[in-house]
This record gives structure tokens, C-alpha cells and sequence, in this order.
């Protein structure tokens, strides 16, 4: 008596709980307290992105060992970077043992943003910039060598040409042109690539930004910059992407960099500053040993620009106004709060170990995913009618509780998957399927060994417990066997298959559940208590 209670209260905890978490998938405007997980759709499902990444060391020294930590690195790091996107149960894991990572963004509908996000170093450094006199020595030797060389950079040759014809023009007589060819001074090919009309900003307009990163690949150019500088770009601007940005000469020696970082985070100007007031920033703090170091630097550069830089790319270069102990920074410009937070995101995951290049990217439509359902839809909806049929024709009665068992296990399926915020794929409803199929195998077990029982000429009551027990061993001792190839499956395998060991382990759980537990309680309560002659099995 005390057994069959404590199994009736286990069978009703577990029917509360699964219509907890699955009835607001069938109803709507359910009360207050009822739970707001839904069943996930996958990739394949409700469309989506899939990127595969690979992590590249072809330009560092590294032992197996090492490379090996590092894919395990990145595929953290950029862990973090999409979970603190929000994108609803992405997955990321690794190819096999390769440098490849699968990025898998279901629902995502801007997948460029996604890619920017994931394949950031950030690598964050704060810069001094050269003084006036360094930048003039840097670009006397960088005019000199262009123009020495212009044949080997025929996609400047219009800047070669620029300042001699606008001269030649002003002057009217041979002699004067014989004059002009004496005191010629070397034509400014790199000043006329990246300089304003009056010199001063630095900037570079947007036609010419695409030459200049030509330029700044190049291994002979970038041998003729002078020792210890680094000439840098400024962030575009977002609310005008063609107009010209900052040229930066920099230290190439970072002050401190964002391994000192302790958090980064958005905050909303206030006050009267044009700079910040009404508009999003990135507040920066760093750690003990980060904040010593940023006092030291303020203290020894006032008046000084220093520049924080962002994977070789300048966000702001404010002027140091005093020393700043406290370790707080902010990165100011006209960033959107979407960017921000991107920012912000990247800067807390931390850096990648090695730079990550998209292999492969697939974009999946919405429309696919809904086929996929509406096919995987109909086959459940036809296996289930197949089987329900069958069970009722063959059993009966017992066939009939049989098919309940069915329905309870479908609806614990996918209340475990709501409650664990699982993720529904195809395999994964093939997996349900299967499971439809499973599910009245253990009762076929079962009423077999009942029937046997029943031809011996037992009782009801003997041939049922005789039935059930008898048939315990030989389903548990097929159910942990496909329990065990499931979680192999789910250990060893990528997406799809991981979908569909998911369903199938929670499947086989529910099985016995429903098969050993379930069935048997209402065999015993609506069949033993009654005095029964004949049993519809």
C-alpha cells in the first residue's frame, strides 16, 4: 500500500510538471505564475546563420600543446562573445580535433554584425602619439621612398603626379619651368595620399583608405617607417561611412594594454560635455596592478595624447589634462548603443589567442524551416496513428493504455526540452519519431509475458505482476543500452547528432517511466481492484 502511494504521488509530481512547461506551447494567455521558457527551434528549423571559423597559427611559433590550448581558448572566448550577444541556444563547438570551430546562430537576422563580433582579437592598447617632429621625419622618408620607387606602386602614381602639374601650371615661360626643374622638391606622393588641404588634422578621405591598407601591407613600405612608429587609422564614422578619418602616428610601444582590464561597461553621458552629454560611452576600469600602472602614465605624459586603440584601429586620442589615479578610462566617439554594447562585449570576453578566419559561412531561410516542420509534423502524426491503431487492434484494452503511455511520454519529452531550454532540430524530431516506435516496445515486452502467463492459467492478478516483473530485466537491459549509445553519440558528435541524442535520452528515460511505472499503475487501479475474469489483452 505504502509502495503504491509513493508511486502515485512520482506519477502525479511528473504529469504536474510537464503540463507545466508544456501547455503555454498549446495555449495562450496562460496565468502570471505559469513559466516563460518555450521550446527553441534550431537552425534547421527557424533559419538562421552557420559560420565556421578557423583559428590561425600560421604566423606564431607554437607547440602542438600550445595550439591545442589555444583552440580551446578561442572556442571559449567566443562562447562568451555569443552568449552575451543573445542569441537564442546558439551552438559552438569545435570540428572534430581540427583549428575548426562551428558557430551555429539560430534565428540570427544580421549575421555581418555576428561575424565582426566573433572574429575581434581585441587587442586593446593605450598609445602615445609621435610628436611633431617625428611625424615630419616620417613623412620626409615615406615621400622620398615613394617617389624613388613609384614604379613598384603604380596605384599611387596619381598622387606622383598631383603637386608637379598644379606647379608646372603657374608658371608661363621655359625659363621659369628650367628653374622649377633646378629647385624641384621630390613630389609628395605619401603626404598627398593621406593630408588635408591644410595639413593639419591628419586625415585621409574614404577613396583613399583602401590604397592606404595596401600600402601599410606592404613589407618594403613598412620597413621605411622610422623605428618605434605606427601609423594608424581612426574609427569610421557610423553615421557617415565616406567621410575621411583620422590618420594617426603612433608609438608602436603600447603604454598598457587590456590585460590590465578588470571590466568594461556602457554608461550614458550626462552634464555639459559635447563629448559624452546624451550620448553612449565605454566606461573603462582596471584592475590594482592596471590602475598603479594608468597613474603612472597620466602622471609622466600630461599634456600629452594618448591614444586607446582597439586591433590597430584609434577610437580616441584625448589629451591627458592630468594624472588620472583612480584607474578609470572611457572610450568616447559617435558610437550607437548597439556598438557600444558590441564593444563592451568584446573587451569582457577578452582576447583571442590567434586571429580566426571565416572558412565558411550558410545562411538558412525561414521558409526551409517551416517545410521541415510541417514533414516532421505529419510523419510523427502518422507514426503515432500507425502505432495507436496497431496496439488498440493487437491488445486491446491494454493496448489502449498502452497508447497513453505514448502520449504521456511525447508531452514529457517536450517538457524536459522546455524545462532544460533545449533546442528543437530535425534529427531531433526524427529522434522523436524513433521514440514513438520505442515507446510501446517495452509494453509489448510486457503484455507478451502476461499473455504467456494467461495460457498457463494463472490469475489476472498473478499474470500481470508475474508479466511486469519478468519483463523488467530485458527492458532495462535494452533501454540503458541505447541510453548509453545515445550518450556516446551525444559526447562524440557534432550539431544534428547532439539533437537528436538529446531527444532520444530523454525519450528512453520517459519510456520506462511510462512503460514500467505508468502503465503498471493503471493496470493496477483500474484493472486488479476490480474482480476481473477476463482481461482485454
Amino acid at each position: 500500500m505504502k509502495k503504491s502511494k509513493i508511486r502515485g504521488l512520482i506519477i502525479t509530481v511528473v504529469i504536474i510538471v510537464s503540463l507545466y512547461y508544456f501547455l503555454p506551447l498549446v495555449v495562450d494567455n496562460l496565468p502570471s505564475f505559469w513559466t516563460s521558457k518555450r521550446l527553441k527551434l534550431g537552425l534547421d528549423l527557424q533559419g538562421g546563420s552557420q559560420i565556421q571559423l578557423e583559428v590561425d597559427f600560421s604566423k606564431l611559433e607554437l607547440s602542438e600543446k600550445e595550439k591545442e590550448d589555444g583552440v580551446k581558448t578561442a572556442l571559449e572566448i567566443i562562447r562568451n562573445r555569443i552568449d552575451q550577444f543573445g542569441v537564442s541556444e546558439p551552438s559552438i563547438q569545435r570540428v572534430g580535433t581540427t583549428n575548426r570551430i562551428l558557430v551555429q546562430l539560430p534565428g540570427l537576422k544580421d549575421p555581418t554584425r555576428a561575424k565582426e563580433l566573433i572574429g575581434k582579437t581585441a587587442l586593446l592598447e593605450f598609445k602615445l602619439l609621435a610628436n611633431a617632429e617625428q611625424i615630419g621625419e616620417t613623412y620626409e622618408l615615406l615621400d622620398k621612398y615613394l617617389y624613388e620607387n613609384i614604379d613598384n606602386y603604380e596605384y599611387l602614381q596619381k598622387f606622383a603626379d598631383m603637386e608637379i602639374e598644379e606647379i608646372i601650371d603657374v608658371f608661363e615661360t621655359d625659363e621659369e619651368e628650367e628653374i622649377l626643374e633646378e629647385e624641384e622638391e621630390i613630389p609628395k606622393v605619401f603626404t598627398n595620399l593621406t593630408m588635408s588641404e591644410d595639413e593639419f588634422p591628419m586625415i585621409i578621405e574614404f577613396k583613399n583608405i583602401a590604397l592606404l591598407k595596401t600600402l601599410l601591407k606592404d613589407e618594403n613600405f613598412k620597413e621605411q617607417i622610422p623605428a618605434g612608429i605606427q601609423i594608424a587609422v581612426g574609427k569610421e564614422n557610423k553615421n557617415d561611412i565616406f567621410a575621411p578619418r583620422p590618420l594617426y602616428f603612433l608609438h608602436k610601444r603600447a603604454e598598457i594594454t587590456g590585460k590590465y582590464l578588470d571590466n568594461a561597461n556602457v554608461r550614458i553621458g550626462s552634464g555639459y560635455d559635447p563629448k559624452t552629454s546624451g550620448k553612449p560611452y565605454i566606461a573603462l576600469k582596471f584592475n590594482k596592478s592596471g590602475a598603479k600602472k594608468f597613474s603612472v602614465i597620466t602622471g609622466n605624459n600630461i599634456k600629452k595624447r594618448l591614444a586607446i586603440v582597439l586591433d590597430n584601429v584609434v577610437y580616441v586620442a584625448p589629451v591627458i589634462e592630468d594624472k588620472i589615479p583612480g584607474g578609470e578610462a572611457m572610450i568616447t566617439g559617435s558610437f550607437t548603443i548597439e556598438e557600444s554594447n558590441d564593444l563592451v562585449i568584446v573587451l569582457n570576453a577578452g582576447n583571442l589567442p590567434a586571429p580566426v578566419n571565416i572558412i565558411e559561412e550558410r545562411t538558412v531561410g525561414p521558409t526551409l524551416g517551416s517545410d521541415s516542420i510541417k514533414a516532421g509534423i505529419i510523419a510523427a502524426m502518422i507514426g503515432m496513428a500507425v502505432i495507436v491503431l496497431f496496439m488498440i487492434i493487437y491488445y486491446g484494452l491494454s493496448g489502449f493504455i498502452a497508447d497513453i503511455a505514448v502520449l504521456v511520454n511525447i508531452g514529457f519529452i517536450i517538457a524536459v526540452m522546455t524545462m532544460l531550454e533545449g533546442t528543437l532540430t530535425m534529427p531531433g524530431i526524427a529522434g522523436m519519431i524513433l521514440i514513438i516506435g520505442m515507446a510501446v516496445d517495452a509494453n509489448v515486452i510486457i503484455f507478451e509475458r502476461i499473455r504467456e502467463n494467461l495460457r498457463q492459467g494463472k490469475t489476472i492478478r498473478t499474470a500481470v505482476d508475474g508479466g511486469f516483473s519478468r519483463a523488467l530485466v530485458t527492458i532495462l537491459d535494452a533501454n540503458i543500452t541505447t541510453l548509453i549509445t545515445a550518450l556516446v553519440l551525444y559526447q562524440f558528435g557534432t550539431g544534428p547528432i547532439r539533437g537528436f541524442a538529446v531527444t532520444l535520452s530523454i525519450g528512453i528515460i520517459g519510456s520506462m517511466f511510462a512503460s514500467i511505472v505508468l502503465v503498471k499503475a493503471i493496470f493496477d487501479g483500474f484493472i486488479l481492484n476490480i474482480n476481473r475474469t477476463k482481461l482485454s489483452i
